[in-house]
This record gives C-alpha cells, sequence and structure tokens, in this order.
C-alpha cells in the first residue's frame, strides 16, 4: 500500500508529535526525581487504586467503582500535600535549569571528587579512624539526607577527614555525597538484615549493605578495626581494596563519556528513526 507522505508529514501531526514527545519528557523526569523516595511507594498505591477502578466498571460493581473514582478525584487535592517536597525538589530543579542544560565539566568535577575520597580514604585507613560515606547516583537518596545534617559544602579530602574525627559531633553516621557536593553528615542509612553478612564485619559495612539493597548508590567503608577499604554497589561487597583498585574503580563508576544526548532524547530519535526507515522500506 501507498503511503502519502505530503499527507502524513503535515504541521498538525509535527504538533501532535512534540506535544507526546514533551508529555514522555516530563514523565521521565518526574521518574528519575522520584526514583529512591517513598513516593514510589505512594504512586504503587495510585496505580492499585486505578487497577482496582477499571476492574470494578468493568464487573459492574457499581459501589467500588463510585468509591475508587472519588478517592482519585479529591486524590490530587491529597497529592499536592503529600508530594510536597517532591514537588518543591522539581521546581527547584526546574528552576536551576538543570533538567535541561547539560554541565560540560562534569567530568573535571568527578575528577576532583576522586582525587578528596582518596586523600581522605588514605589518611583515615593508615590511622584506623571508621567511615561510612554514600554516593548518589541514579536513585534519588533524599530521604536518606534527609535524616542527616545539612552541609552543601564543596568535597575536599580535609573537610572528610575532618568529619570522622572520633569523638566529633559529625563522626557517628554517613556523610552522603549527592551532585559532586556534600549534602549532609551523620545520615543514617538502613541496615540489612541478611544473614550472609560476615559476622566480622561491623555496623558500618552493615549499612553499606542495606543501601545497595534499596539504591544504586556507591558506598565507601573504612573500617576502624582493621582499616581496610571497602566498596558495596548493586549487591555487591569488595572488600580489601588497594589504591589503586579503588581508584580504577572510582573512575569507572563516576566518569562519564561525553555522549551527546540524554538517555531520553537519545532514544526517542532511535525510535523515530527507525520508524520512518521502515516505512520507506515497506514503499
Amino acid at each position: 500500500m501507498d503511503i502519502n507522505w505530503s499527507q502524513l508529514l503535515t504541521w498538525s501531526n509535527l504538533i501532535n508529535l512534540i506535544d507526546i514527545i514533551v508529555v514522555w519528557f516530563v514523565i521521565y523526569e518526574l521518574i528519575m526525581l522520584l526514583r529512591g523516595t517513598k513516593a514510589v511507594q505512594l504512586f504503587r498505591g495510585i496505580i492499585v487504586i486505578v487497577v482496582i477502578m477499571v476492574g470494578s466498571w468493568y464487573i459492574g460493581l457499581s459501589t467500588v467503582y463510585w468509591i475508587m473514582n472519588q478517592v482519585i478525584n479529591w486524590g490530587v487535592i491529597a497529592m499536592v500535600i503529600i508530594f510536597q517536597p517532591e514537588i518543591r525538589r522539581g521546581l527547584e530543579h526546574l528552576g536551576r535549569g538543570s533538567i535541561f542544560a547539560k554541565n560540560h565539566s562534569q567530568n573535571e568535577a568527578e575528577e576532583s571528587l576522586i582525587k578528596a575520597l582518596d586523600k581522605a580514604i588514605q589518611y583515615m585507613a593508615k590511622r584506623r579512624i571508621g567511615a561510612l560515606i554514600s554516593i548518589q547516583m541514579d536513585t534519588g537518596l533524599d530521604d536518606y539526607i534527609e535524616t542527616g545534617i545539612p552541609l552543601d559544602a564543596d568535597v575536599s579530602g580535609e573537610l572528610l577527614i575532618n568529619i570522622f574525627i572520633p569523638n566529633t559531633p559529625l563522626h557517628d553516621g554517613a556523610v552522603i555525597i549527592k551532585n559532586d557536593k556534600i549534602a549532609v553528615a551523620a545520615a543514617y542509612l538502613p541496615l540489612s538484615q541478611s544473614n550472609l553478612i560476615p559476622k566480622e564485619l561491623g555496623t558500618r559495612h552493615r549499612a553499606a549493605v542495606g543501601m545497595s539493597e534499596v539504591t544504586d548508590a556507591l558506598t565507601i567503608v573504612v573500617s576502624e578495626e582493621t582499616g581496610e577499604v571497602s566498596i558495596m554497589k548493586d549487591g555487591e561487597l569488595i572488600r580489601g581494596m588497594t589504591q589503586e583498585s579503588y581508584l580504577k574503580y572510582f573512575r569507572t563508576q563516576l566518569i562519564t563519556a561525553d555522549e551527546g544526548p540524554t538517555p531520553f532524547f537519545a532514544s526517542v530519535t532511535e525510535n523515530i528513526s527507525s520508524f520512518f526507515k521502515g516505512k520507506r522500506g515497506r514503499h
């Protein structure tokens, strides 16, 4: 069947395509913003309500359908109240322009972060100063950031060392690094209940494992008893790391190449290109 491209590629269809792309982009950014927060669980609850509503309508359960419909109608107000912290963060994120603007010096900032981590780890490992540092990756850590003492400071080896000096106000707990800045110190991380953790490992290692179970954060542990450096990420605990091995690991995980479009636009561009190639092939 021949396709009339002049009728398909109209201004109206182009506007509709842009409309769909914008909606997809907003949904994508919303998901990225809420990952790793309690709001995800609330969204799952909303999905359950919608499923029950559709099911009750299909089966003919009029009372259940009416109740679910009322819940959804009044749920807009409830969502504004419940998601107030996430909405505030999203508006701040938009106001800074970080959704659309790309930081071309990102790799330089990450290299500076690695140097600061190396300096602190070397100092603390040699002196057996216990430390727990968690670096936010893709999953948001705002729920855990809220439990700590805000710093919003540039990352430096000296500051990290000073935080974890024993018997100081901030040494007990975790440092969380977000967007190449120390967001908070003395934060509480979730403790793992796994029986697979070796008995000789203490609370810091158990917190690192717990963090790995619920997020994709990169967590660094310096043992107070042995000075051993361990890294926990994606369910994998790497113990006894040397300076060379953890520097290589940091660069692999933290430094990313400039690959052009964001994953969202790269995916959309690829799908659109494949669609039109397929149409031309059949034509």
